[in-house]
């Protein structure tokens, strides 16, 4: 039977070469199957993930399928970072693929659940950083603000990553402003008061101008101070999406930041 298991990888392997890609996911999966009787439990889920791959170029939904039987077999194991690995390529198969956001949003979160429980934190956080990247491009606004504050106040302690920090606050902040001008305005005095480097940053500056550009209804000088920020630090598109929703909540605004 061993012998057949070899048999299914040589066959995939093949497969693959041709670039014959279904054919090359069944064979991985036939031969994980035949592991999986033969008790062979990690040769099994290395086959399952083997085959996740080989269907990531033909068919998105068979290779989700495939990873998260191996998933099953790595939890079942105890062998969570792994399993968190995994559910990453689920949620960057849900991005780009499938274009599921809520779906890879869930398997952000569960990889992020895996490693906090592993103590691997800085992999946590970059699972965190999609999900409040992407619940914010949902207007799922609440959560994105938790996350960035979360991970803002993860990494503000520690001297290799507390740069970073000041940016998770200044997207907190546009989330917050998006939502409620009053709550952005004592969101931001709470972030300057935990963390004082913010208070000095670019970011926090441009922020207190759209603060004002916003209470007067002022749409030139909230496009001059994003322009401004913008020539120094270039805005990406998340930013410059987010800044779009704010301005729109000026009057008479003409919906664009040119």
């Amino acid at each position: 039977n061993i012998y057949a298991c070899e048999m299914y990888a040589r066959a995939a392997n093949m497969f693959k070469m041709a670039k014959n890609w279904t054919a090359a996911g069944n064979a991985f999966c036939q031969g994980a199957r035949l592991h999986m009787q033969l008790q062979n439990k990690l040769d099994s889920a290395t086959s399952f993930v083997d085959a996740g791959n080989a269907y990531k170029k033909a068919d998105p939904q068979e290779a989700i399928n495939c990873i998260n039987a191996a998933i099953d077999i790595y939890t079942d194991m105890g062998r969570f970072t792994i399993a968190a690995k995994h559910h990453i390529t689920i949620a960057e198969v849900y991005e780009s693929e499938l274009v599921d956001i809520e779906k890879a949003i869930a398997h952000y979160e569960q990889a992020a659940d895996y490693y906090k429980g592993e103590e691997s934190n800085s992999s946590a956080n970059k699972c965190l950083l999609k999900v409040g990247h992407y619940s914010a491009q949902l207007e799922q606004y609440p959560k994105a603000i938790e996350i960035y504050e979360q991970v803002a106040t993860n990494t503000m302690d520690n001297p290799l990553l507390k740069y970073n920090a000041k940016e998770y606050f200044f997207k907190a902040s546009l989330c917050h402003f998006i939502v409620d001008e009053l709550n952005a305005k004592l969101a931001i005095e709470k972030y300057e008061e935990m963390f004082p480097a913010f208070a000095d940053s670019r970011e926090c500056k441009l922020l207190k101008k759209l603060l004002d550009a916003h209470e007067e209804q002022n749409c030139e000088a909230f496009t001059e101070a994003v322009k401004e920020f913008d020539s120094i630090s270039r805005l990406d598109q998340w930013l410059t999406t987010m800044l779009l929703r704010i301005k729109k909540t000026i009057q008479g605004d003409a919906g664009d930041l040119k």
